[in-house]
């Protein structure tokens, strides 16, 4: 199964608000996951496979750039 959330905020954290989106979106039972957020000049991607939590971490570690546009 597959889930997809994305938003466009006027200002915050997109990253936060797609990560949570995930987390309740994950019973559909996720083998990986990914954010995707735009920024000026590109788009930042981060994917990983397992659950959310794994994601999760890896954005922690390397956080993506501010955005207001992202889709997971």
């Amino acid at each position: 199964m597959c889930g997809i959330i994305a938003c466009c905020l006027r200002e915050g954290d997109a990253t936060k608000v797609v990560l949570e989106g995930l987390k309740r979106l994950e019973y559909r039972g996720y083998d990986s996951a990914g954010i995707a957020v735009q920024v000026a000049g590109g788009v930042c991607l981060m994917k990983r496979m397992g659950r959310i939590a794994v994601l999760e971490e890896a954005i922690a570690e390397a956080p993506l750039p501010p955005a207001v546009v992202g889709i997971g």
